[in-house]
């Protein structure tokens, strides 16, 4: 009782509601729907568009700006991915915001072929509805990627993705969510789907607008196992 007076003190849920976009901007999905009831709206990576830091901070584009307003608007979270330049530095990101409030950027910290320069550390996000990891683009290519994140302590991934999403990376975060005993999200133009705990296709949906409720796993267990090494030598009393 007093673990779930505690919960609800901090306005945790065990559900975590997500309202997938995989077709429109965010202007188009505020002018079409005016909104929706949900935890978190997650947006794909927009690989077209790069905002620039400067212009942002000089308020000549206000693509973060949008963001911000969307989650004040709707009353709950938002990730959408960008490229991002800083003095020409073009990263893979998301930017994620909450209530109004921009709550930080990840950038990717995996570059195939050079297509972008890397990011420097991930970032988990404290939210109304638990603490949200987030992998950019091909960091879900990389099982070290989500391991850290779920090591970090998020109760859900996310993962905004550039292209449309298939079978590998069905697999590939299927495999991820059930080794490292946490849900992961991801959305793509024209596709989301949600790799449960299980190691199963939780959801999966090509609808422009979709919604899925992402239970939190909070179950552990001991594992051992048995190594030849590290022998213990009496030195004796000193």
């Amino acid at each position: 009782r007093r673990i779930m007076k505690k919960n609800e003190k901090r306005g945790c849920a065990a559900k975590l509601k997500i309202c997938f976009v995989t077709k429109e901007r965010l202007s188009e999905f505020w002018e079409r729907t005016g909104g929706e009831n949900a935890d978190l709206i997650f947006f794909p990576l927009f690989d077209d568009v790069t905002v620039s830091y400067e212009r942002e901070l000089k308020g000549e584009t206000a693509y973060f700006e949008d963001v911000a307003l969307l989650s004040k608007a709707c009353k709950c979270a938002v990730v959408c991915g960008y490229n991002t330049s800083t003095r020409g530095v073009v990263r893979s990101s998301a930017v994620v915001a909450e209530n109004g409030r921009i709550l930080g950027v990840s950038d990717a910290l995996s570059s195939i072929d050079g297509a972008r320069n890397c990011g420097a550390f991930f970032k988990v996000y404290e939210t109304s509805a638990g603490r949200i990891g987030v992998a950019v683009a091909e960091d879900a290519y990389f099982p070290e990627a989500l391991r850290t994140l779920t090591l970090s302590g998020s109760d859900f991934v996310l993962c905004p993705f550039s292209v449309q999403a298939g079978s590998a990376e069905n697999v590939v975060l299927r495999a991820a969510a059930f080794t490292y005993g946490a849900p992961i999200a991801l959305c793509s133009h024209g596709y989301a789907f949600v790799a449960g705990a299980d190691g199963e296709t939780a959801f999966a949906s090509p609808m422009p607008v979709s919604f899925y409720n992402i239970e939190k796993n909070g179950e552990y267990h001991l594992v051992e196992w048995r190594q030849r090494g590290f022998f213990k030598r009496n030195h004796g009393k000193y």
